[in-house]
Order: C-alpha cells, then sequence, then structure tokens
C-alpha cells in the first residue's frame, strides 16, 4: 500500500476462482474484504453445485500458473501434498486433422481438479487478514445511493426456509458470479440501458468420466501428461482428452461444438471413445476402473457482455470473469483470463490509489475489456470453423473469416514435419503467452501460405482483393491487439 492507509470494505459476489482472486488483489487495498457465495463450501476437495462445469477438466497455462504463483506463491506445493502429479517429462500426444505431434512435456506444472484447486485457494485467501467468507448467501440486488449514480452494497439472503434479507455495505462490489451473474437484470432494473452481449452460438456439448488406476497400471502415471485427438471440423467427429489429474485418477473428455453432444450413457460414452480418429485413448483404457459415470455439461452459448462501452456506469460496481465473458472450455482459458484480469485490476487500484480520478470504474471495465479480446477472438475463430456455429454480435467481429481460415493453415503447416518454431507459437499464442499478432503478422503469415498450394492460392486473392502488398493494410485485415496487457519480454 506503500504507506497509505486501506479503504473501508469491498464485497465480492462468487467464491469460485475468480472471486478469490479478486479478493486476494482488494485485500491490498480494502481492510475488509467479504465474499458472499451461495453455496455453502464443502469440509474436504468437492465439487459444488453452483459450479457445475467443475467436474470437468481445468487448468491453467503457462500465463496463468505465472499470475497464480505470484498472487499465491508455492500454491502448487500444497496441490502436490494433497494428489496432484507433476507432468515434467511426461508424454503430450496431440493429434489434429493434418497429423499428430509427440513431445515431452517441458515443464514442472501440476494437474488437478477444479475442486482441489479451490480448496486450496480458498484456504490461502481465508488466511489473509481482513478476509471473510460468508458462505451459503444469494445476492439478490444492488443497492445505491438514491440517485442510482453509485453502488453502496448488496442486499443478500440466507439461503433455505426462512432466510431473512439483509444488507451489506461497501465502497466497492466486485461481481463475480459467473455464469449466474444477474448484473445485467440489476443495471436495467436500476434505469440503466445495458448492451446486448455479443454471443457466439457454438451449441457445443462436453462429457466427462474419471477413472481409477489401478496399482498395475502404475506406468501410466510414470508416462503420459495428456492425449487429445481433436475433432475434425470437415468429418464432425468428436474430439477426446486423456489426462491424469491427482490420486491415481485419470479422465477422459468427450467433446463437439454444433450441435451435436457426446453421450452421457456409460455404454454409449465407451463406443465413442472407440471410434475417435485414433485408438490411442481406449488403448489407455484398459484395465483402468471407471469410478463415476459420464457427466454432461451443455453450453449453447458464449457471451461477451459490453459494458465498458454504457455512457452511465455506477461508481463502486466492477465485474470480473464468467459474469464478463465465457469461453469455450475444451481451450483452457478461463482460468488464466480470469488470472490475467485480476492483475488488470490490481494495476487499476495502484493506479487510481497513486493518482486518483474520476470514472475509475469505467477506465477498468475498458481495461478488463481489452484483456478479454484475445481470446474472445480466439475462441470465435476456432469454433467457426466448425458446422452449425454462428456469430451474432452488435458489429461483426474484425477479421475473423481471416481469421478461421488462417489458423487452420497455419496449424497444417506447424504439424507438418513437424515445425515446432510454428507449433510452438501456434500454442503460445493459444494459451494466451503470445498475442496473436505474432502469429497473425504478414512477414509470418506470407511464409505460411507460400508454403501450400491452397495458401498460395489464397494470398493471390488477398493480393488482388486489396490491389496492394498486405503489410500497406494489414491494420485493415485483423485486429491490433495492441491494448491487451501481456508479459513483456524477459518478465
Amino acid at each position: 500500500m506503500n504507506g497509505k492507509a486501506k479503504k473501508g470494505t469491498a464485497l465480492v459476489i462468487g467464491g469460485g476462482i475468480a472471486g478469490l482472486l479478486s479478493a486476494r488483489v482488494l485485500s491490498d487495498d480494502y481492510e475488509e474484504v467479504v465474499v458472499v457465495e451461495k453455496d455453502d463450501f464443502p469440509a474436504h476437495p468437492e465439487d459444488r453445485a453452483g459450479t457445475p462445469q467443475s467436474f470437468h477438466p481445468h487448468r491453467f497455462t503457462e500465463r496463468g500458473k505465472t499470475i497464480m504463483a505470484r498472487f499465491f506463491p508455492d500454491f502448487e506445493r500444497e496441490l502436490a501434498e494433497r494428489g496432484a502429479r507433476s507432468v515434467l517429462n511426461k508424454t503430450v500426444h496431440n493429434m489434429n486433422q493434418h497429423g499428430t505431434v509427440v513431445v515431452r512435456y517441458p515443464r514442472n506444472d501440476y494437474k488437478f481438479s477444479r475442486a482441489l484447486l479451490e480448496w486450496v485457494i480458498r484456504g490461502r485467501v481465508r488466511d489473509i487478514p481482513g478476509v471473510r467468507f460468508l458462505p451459503g448467501h444469494e445476492a439478490l440486488r444492488l443497492l445505491t445511493t438514491p440517485d442510482r449514480a453509485a453502488v453502496t452494497g448488496i442486499v443478500i439472503r440466507e439461503r433455505g426456509a426462512g432466510g431473512q434479507e439483509k444488507s451489506l455495505l461497501a465502497d466497492l462490489v466486485v461481481d463475480t458470479g459467473g455464469r449466474a451473474s444477474k448484473l445485467s437484470a440489476w443495471l436495467e432494473h436500476l434505469g440503466y440501458a445495458v448492451p446486448k452481449p455479443d454471443l457466439l452460438k457454438v451449441n457445443l456439448g462436453y462429457s466427462t468420466r474419471r477413472y481409477r488406476i489401478p496399482p498395475g497400471q502404475a506406468h501410466l502415471t510414470e508416462t503420459w501428461d495428456t492425449v487429445i485427438i481433436g475433432g475434425q471440423p470437415a468429418n464432425g467427429t468428436f474430439t477426446g482428452v486423456f489426462s491424469i489429474i491427482e490420486n491415481q485418477t485419470a479422465e477422459v473428455t468427450l467433446y463437439r461444438p454444433g450441435g451435436h453432444y457426446p453421450p452421457t450413457d456409460a455404454e454409449q460414452f465407451v463406443q465413442a471413445v472407440a471410434q475417435l480418429p485414433s485408438p490411442l485413448i481406449a488403448e489407455l483404457l484398459q484395465g483402468l476402473e471407471p469410478i463415476t459415470a459420464p457427466r454432461g455439461f451443455r453450453v449453447p452459448a458464449l457471451y461477451r457482455h459490453h459494458y465498458e462501452q454504457m455512457d452511465r456506469w455506477p461508481s463502486g460496481l466492477l465485474v470480473l470473469g464468467d459474469a464478463f465473458c465465457i469461453y469455450d472450455p475444451i481451450f483452457g482459458q478461463g482460468m488464466t483470463v480470469a488470472a490475467i484480469e485480476a492483475e488488470v485490476l490490481q494495476a487499476c487500484l495502484r493506479e487510481q490509489r497513486e493518482a486518483p480520478g474520476s470514472h475509475f470504474e469505467q477506465r477498468t471495465l475498458r481495461k478488463l475489456q481489452a484483456a478479454i479480446e484475445p481470446a474472445w477472438w480466439l475462441n470465435c475463430a476456432n469454433d467457426l470453423q466448425w458446422a452449425g456455429v454462428e456469430y451474432a454480435g452488435a458489429e461483426p467481429l474484425k477479421g475473423i473469416s481471416f481469421g478461421r481460415k488462417y489458423l487452420d493453415l497455419h496449424l497444417e503447416r506447424a504439424t507438418a514435419g513437424p515445425d515446432f518454431m510454428l507449433y510452438g507459437l501456434y500454442w503460445g499464442v493459444n494459451t494466451l503467452s503470445l498475442s496473436p499478432r505474432e502469429m497473425l503478422n504478414p512477414e509470418l503469415v506470407r511464409s505460411v501460405l507460400a508454403a501450400s498450394e491452397e495458401g498460395r492460392h489464397w494470398l493471390a486473392e488477398l493480393t488482388q482483393q486489396y490491389g496492394q502488398p498486405l503489410e500497406n493494410v494489414w491494420d485493415d485485415i485483423v485486429p491490433s491487439f495492441s491494448e491487451a496487457p501481456y508479459p513483456s519480454a524477459g518478465r
């Protein structure tokens, strides 16, 4: 705090990963931080009813892990103590529609369930002086000043029969309520004009089943990190993902956008795994013991709110995480974006502390939107390759047709050989460690397109379409992503 006194109270709506990160950041600036969560927290690492997607795979990308380690030093040690395992030098088998790349995982990362991660991070946040949790309470509406220009707290109700409403006052309210957020409705009820969100109508579904690895199959944990059998948009096949999380537990997820959902019936699940483009996952499951039935999760549409575009926004209110934007879970970007947003919030609070100014919340929302943009654009570019996926936004998404086609050509070129420079660049961008502009620059694009007949034909079409070299019109073709926060070199 640089010697300056902390402010009063901040309220966080939602006790998931975004809420825990927000509480950690806010604790540097506020004397009291209260996390309001509608679920009761479990006594052990268990999935919560309020996070129906938590049973399915979760991960941090390298960038997400780096941010988490800064906020919660050595948090992976606690994960390991509860059974999470290192994947250093374990085998990653990644098959896409263009071929297969097999590598050894180069970093000492740990695999875990969402329930275990929440348990560990919640314990860390609970130990922060001034932070307290209020589980089993539902946020009902915002409290405001008479002119509704400022939020002054929330009204909550204890869940269960006879729960009484009560008011919690605060200097700042942060909604991290996820997919269940009612923020748009609350704002409209207060008379604010809320823009319609951008929608990516994905109609995606995924089903996950967990397995126990018996002692006789212990070599699996010594050998494998992840097996990804990528779905093929041209053929409409499922994506299959095998990984080992914690305490000798493996999980398999089947996934597909476009309205053709993977099965949740156990026998049909086995058949669907056997019908993947590669038999490897089915082979790895031989001898493993199913410990759950397949569980499904369906997402009709991804959304991105545009609260930053509102002419009027109440002071004392912010929003982060899935309450702002949700992503296709197969890309594993959601928790990393939440961590990036927490860094943005921390920087904005620091800036406001050192140079106080008006409209702090609106400035912060704009910076959060810039942080969201790369992941949203990449989700759209990847998912729009599938039949049945449609984009519906107030404005066309710049460069998305180009991106949809180029990402596939880049992946094809990277897989051939393989070309590990191009392959690493592809995953560096899609895991949000690098700006999309690192992959979408005219020199590299020209090189990739020149490597195939299809690419050369498309390059000629583009040159004819724009009537001049691509370098001269590149900013008209793809977004700049210039406001998105990325780590500086050497950080």
